[in-house]
């Protein structure tokens, strides 16, 4: 039998690093500083000048960098925050973790919020929308900030599956006020556990996150407000500076990727192919198709050694967390369609062209076959 084609590889990822990477890890060890530091502040600098915005705080995760970010906003109970439905847990739980209520908005053909559907469900609560750039798509970030300038809103972009997209040139995370960012291991700029980072042009809200991940103290004995901690470990900050001047190349290797499974499933029946707009570039965190037939699909090409995912088969108004919500089944049903179809292949940096052509291949016997 073939060999496996794993969905990621990240042991395959750490043995290429391993000889440049290790030393360094070995020196913020023997630094003896391994909270906060030197390592961290220059993560936050060099992040900064990527994104080539004025203020950068590295956080112990994404979740942390929306719910951190929408504090320093203001935002809290008694106000509504639109997001999108098909996205991780993550993009809704944390407006409630703040005592906000989620609303939904359902998605375009992108996956991504349409703005027409965001437009109708604002309401006189409604406090700032959560744009999400699902699978390294970026959400149509124009007509968004044109309607949140005209009522008022604050756009929090969800960059957690987007870091180096682009939208008409604008990196993802630097649009909208606030970019959350996730450094995650399974993304493409990924840390060796949890981490994520906030990016802003707003040095106030910058300053008021980095105080609340740190319990609300301004010194080591005064607390100016109830915060929290979220720390990034310096060990992690080494990991991304290294991975930062990479990630470019990875980005491009999985774009390649992408280009390969459009060649090699071009008139693929029953399948739809991931189809972006000449203003976008997307970083391809995932390659996701469509299919009638997604969940025998899956188990096909499992029995052949071939690793896939679905993100996500329930969407977050039909989990159980959302009932009081009042959505439920048929409320959002683009989405709800696309949970039902949306099947995510390899895409990896370390797939070979002839992975590639075996998982089309596999995918194209299985269609053929009825």
């Amino acid at each position: 039998m073939a060999p496996p084609i794993l969905y990621v590889d990240l042991a395959r990822q750490f043995a290429e690093e391993r000889d440049a990477l290790m030393p360094r890890i070995e020196a913020v060890l023997a630094s003896g500083l391994w909270v906060g530091g030197a390592a961290v502040e220059a993560l936050e600098a060099e992040l900064r000048d990527y994104l080539g915005v004025a203020g950068v705080v590295a956080l112990n995760s994404g979740t942390d960098a929306l719910i951190l970010s929408m504090r320093a906003l203001g935002i809290g109970p008694g106000d509504e925050v639109v997001t999108a439905p098909n996205s991780f847990i993550a993009s809704a739980g944390a407006v409630a973790m703040l005592g906000a209520t989620p609303v939904f908005a359902d998605v375009g053909v992108d996956m991504n919020i349409d703005p027409d559907h965001l437009a109708r469900a604002l309401t006189p609560r409604t406090k700032a929308v959560i744009a999400v750039h699902l699978a390294g798509r970026m959400a149509a970030m124009d007509p968004i900030m044109a309607l949140a300038e005209r009522h008022g809103l604050t756009v929090i972009e969800d960059a957690a599956q987007a870091m180096g997209s682009r939208y008409k040139g604008r990196l993802a995370g630097t649009i909208g006020h606030v970019g959350c960012f996730s450094a995650h291991p399974l993304k493409n700029f990924n840390a060796m556990g949890d981490a994520g980072f906030i990016a802003t042009d707003n040095v106030k809200v910058a300053a008021r996150v980095r105080r609340l991940q740190a319990h609300g103290l301004i010194d080591r004995n005064t607390a100016v407000e109830w915060g929290t901690v979220s720390r990034l470990d310096s060990v992690q900050a080494e990991i991304l500076r290294f991975r930062l001047p990479r990630v470019a190349a990875i980005i491009e290797r999985r774009r390649a990727n992408a280009d390969h499974y459009r060649r090699a499933l071009a008139d693929c029946p029953g399948v739809a192919l991931p189809v972006c707009q000449p203003y976008e570039y997307n970083s391809f965190h995932l390659f996701v198709v469509q299919c009638e037939r997604r969940d025998a699909l899956q188990r096909a090409l499992a029995e052949q050694g071939i690793a896939t995912g679905i993100h996500y088969p329930t969407p977050i108004h039909c989990q159980p967390a959302a009932k009081a919500l009042g959505y439920g089944v048929g409320s959002m049903p683009e989405a709800e369609r696309q949970a039902a179809r949306s099947l995510s292949l390899p895409i990896h940096q370390f797939l070979a062209a002839a992975d590639i052509e075996r998982v089309a291949a596999a995918i194209r016997g299985f269609h053929e076959a009825g």
